[in-house]
């Protein structure tokens, strides 16, 4: 299983709106593109997460205005969407601002031609409310004093937008008081968990009209203190900060959150049971964030369709197959199969939950890698405390962050199963250069590599033994054996070994070959190069590394299992049984 997983490795938006209702600058008149205008005119803004500056910029946008038609029907008053990076999670709330927020600029030219204003219930709320957005987006923070600074200058930025609030002689003197203390960054850190809560309360006895509150990536801070080491002190922040705002809070109209993550069970929201959380299971909002199927079709090529989908299709939300939209942009506009999203930031940690589960070492790794669907049960409540300690919990955190695909769901007895696999090629580079990077950590010395691989083709066993013996030595000092389960440490070394065989050779781990399942199998892209089919083995008890070797090699015999090898073109076909036992390891050629 494992094996195949390092042998692979060597071996924002749903309707397509035209190019988005080309704008004259804002108070002019609107022309909308027709729907069948050639695709050259979509003009994607990479990187615009600002819904005005996009739609006056007059650049390509996916209509998505759906979603605060759906947000204003929306029964609950405070509503977060979890989404991975990326998604379209910022544009959205963004668009959402514009149409709500209270202003004497007529803002109408924004959303000509688009779904939201073709709904009268929500236009009725166009303008109408005071509107307060945050975004923790950029607080990435290497200690809680760092990330108070990067909070603390959100909130006077949100201060700064309705500083006409202390000119209006509308609030009483405690309250224009807190306001000023805010303004000039006065007031504490225990004081600041209450800004947004004094802030909405200005704005609400000033207009006398219930406040929106948008919060854009509530959790980035949280998982900085997670990596930095300051997470209860971050948690128990925004705890306060939140529940002071969004619960109980008589000024409040509609409060909207985005961000990658829900962590509730950290006593996140242990004060907002108001909250309502849609998350990639939830059928509501499934098409808000990223590209359909039908939208992806008609901005590309047809006949590049199947290409575009491998590299950026494979998200199911809420049953709804979804693209992602940041790659879908990009390819559009430099029209190259590249890993765009994968490359927009840090896989800091990832990496560092997955070496701490050892990853490289799981059976479930190596089927993922093998295009195979893994098992798990699914709580969108991720607790990152426990991510260090409990498997299920980093295959959580990895579908909810974007890094697999939730391929189906069950429901039995209250509990969900998911069948979890890797979306797409552009997600796979992702594990593959994780992989890649701790196979060169682990094994530097390259020489010794291709030696070994030669001698597996040559079918010299002495020198493979050799060979093996001494990455053995370097290994075990890199990463622990595998507990009780030491044979997943071998499994993991020979795909470390084989790993720089791409492009010539499909490596394969526990794959179906003859009457079984040969344990790692080597497959020549070329015919006529020499194949290998290996077998592994550790002592059970008291057995000596010979009768285990006997066993490995009459269960490749018994089995044939060089038989798939053979089929393929590949003369010789090499057998090799191999034995380990802590740092030894014994090879014998199948004659």
């Amino acid at each position: 299983m494992l094996l195949t997983m390092f042998i692979r490795l060597a071996a924002r938006y749903p309707s397509f709106f035209s190019a988005g209702s080309p704008l004259s600058p804002v108070g002019g008149s609107v022309a909308p593109r027709p729907f069948g205008e050639s695709l050259v005119k979509f003009i994607p803004a990479i990187g615009e997460s600002d819904f005005r500056a996009l739609r006056e910029a007059r650049a390509g946008y996916i209509d998505k205005t759906d979603f605060i038609v759906q947000v204003l029907a929306d029964p609950s008053k405070v509503v977060l969407f979890p989404r991975p990076r990326r998604f379209g999670k910022t544009l959205n709330l963004s668009a959402l601002g514009y149409f709500l927020r209270k202003s004497d600029e007529d803002l109408t030219p924004l959303f000509e031609g688009l779904a939201v204003v073709r709904d009268p219930k929500a236009m009725a709320h166009f303008q109408k409310y005071p509107t307060v957005f945050l975004t923790f987006k950029d607080v990435k923070a290497s200690s809680f004093a760092a990330a108070l600074i990067g909070i603390r200058e959100q909130v006077v930025e949100a201060y700064l937008e309705h500083r006409y609030l202390l000119d209006g002689g509308t609030l009483d003197a405690t309250t224009a008081r807190r306001f000023q203390r805010v303004l000039d960054g006065e007031v504490s850190g225990d004081e600041l968990q209450y800004s947004l809560k004094w802030l909405s309360r200005a704005l609400f006895e000033h207009h006398k009209k219930g406040v929106v509150i948008l919060i854009d990536e509530y959790d980035t801070p949280i998982q900085s203190g997670y990596l930095n080491g300051f997470f209860d002190e971050v948690v128990l922040f925004f705890r306060n900060f939140m529940s002071a705002a969004l619960k109980d809070n008589n000024a409040l109209f509609k409060g909207v959150l985005t961000g990658i993550l829900r962590v509730s069970k950290e006593n996140m929201f242990s004060g907002l049971n108001n909250i309502e959380v849609y998350s990639i299971m939830s059928p509501r909002y499934a098409t808000s964030f990223g590209f359909t199927e039908d939208e992806v079709a008609s901005m590309i090529d047809p006949d590049r369709l199947q290409e575009v989908r491998s590299w950026y299709n494979g998200y199911l939300f809420g049953g709804q197959v979804i693209y992602n939209p940041w790659s879908i942009l990009n390819y559009v506009n430099k029209g190259a199969l590249a890993p765009y999203w994968v490359n927009t930031s840090s896989n800091e940690l990832i990496e560092r939950l997955a070496t701490r589960q050892g990853m490289g070492l799981s059976a479930m790794s190596a089927a993922l890698l093998n295009g195979e669907t893994i098992d798990v049960p699914i709580d969108d409540n991720v607790v990152l405390r426990d991510i260090d300690q409990q498997p299920n919990a980093l295959w959580n955190f990895l579908l909810f962050s974007g890094y697999l695909k939730l391929a189906s769901l069950v429901l039995h007895e209250g509990r969900y199963t998911g069948a979890l696999c890797i979306p797409n090629k552009e997600v796979q580079i992702v594990y593959e250069d994780m992989f890649r990077h701790w196979l060169e950590k682990a094994v530097p010395n390259r020489d010794m590599l291709n030696d070994l691989v030669q001698a597996l083709l040559d079918g010299n066993a002495p020198k493979v033994q050799k060979f093996v013996e001494r990455i053995l030595l370097t290994v075990m000092s890199f990463q622990d054996p595998a507990g009780k389960e030491p044979e997943k440490l071998y499994h993991g070394l020979v795909l470390w070994l084989l790993v720089h065989l791409e492009p010539h050779y499909q490596v394969l781990s526990n794959r179906e070959s003859g009457y079984g399942r040969a344990d790692v199998l080597m497959i020549p892209k070329t015919p006529g190069r020499p194949g290998a089919v290996m077998e592994l083995k550790v002592p059970f008890g008291n057995e000596t590394h010979e009768k285990a070797l006997e066993k490995a090699a009459k269960q490749v015999r018994d089995r044939k299992y060089a038989v798939q090898v053979a089929q393929t073109g590949a003369s010789p076909v090499r057998e090799y049984a191999m034995a380990f036992d802590g740092k030894q390891v014994w090879v014998k050629l199948l004659e």
